[in-house]
């Protein structure tokens, strides 16, 4: 079955244009509105690189990790699951369900517009509904962005980075960054 949507690149892409591809692709299922009775394991894990496995062995297609991607969502327990109108199957998550792989940027200061893509093949804009956070862990400090039914992305290390330089180059206090009008603190 060919997919219905191709994975969306924000590498080269204008805010406007990537904001128009976020828009044409449409939302995703409404799994926050599903309550299956049948419950189960699907013996999937995602690791920490946003690897996913089936029972043990990385799922190599990644056409599947997306449509897989499109079903997930997080239990009010911080559990995930993947969801249909008849079931729902629980999937161990290592950090996050997702990363944030590439950025754009329109504007500057109060005035800036930051888009984000995932490895799941879909893409936002940072703004109220989806916030940057950063969480503190044993690992270090971990960026996120809210995505989706209580599923997070993780950044990855460059484009967290990247942040940090401009919220220190513009001397907030705390450090942080403007997004479609909202500031988001980069301290845990």
């Amino acid at each position: 079955m060919p997919e219905r949507h191709a994975p969306i690149e924000a590498q080269g892409l204008s805010l406007a244009d990537l904001a128009a591809a976020i828009e044409q692709r449409g939302g995703p299922p409404p799994v926050d509105r599903w309550d299956p009775s049948r419950c189960g394991s699907s013996d999937m894990r995602i690791a920490r690189d946003g690897t996913w496995y089936y029972r043990g062995t990385p799922i190599e297609r990644p056409a599947m990790v997306r449509l897989f991607a499109t079903v997930l969502r997080r239990e009010p327990d911080g559990s995930h699951v993947l969801v249909t109108p008849v079931e729902k199957l629980s999937v161990e998550v290592e950090t996050t369900a997702f990363r944030a792989t590439q950025m754009t940027m329109s504007g500057n200061g109060e005035q800036r517009s930051i888009g984000l893509t995932l490895d799941s093949g879909d893409a936002l804009i940072v703004d109220a509904d989806h916030p940057l956070s950063v969480l503190e862990t044993a690992e270090g400090p971990s960026p996120r962005v809210a995505v989706r039914f209580g599923l997070e992305a993780e950044l990855a290390r460059p484009l967290y980075y990247e942040l940090a330089e401009i919220a220190l180059a513009e001397g907030h206090n705390p450090p942080g960054v403007w997004s479609d009008g909202h500031f988001f603190p980069l301290m845990p």
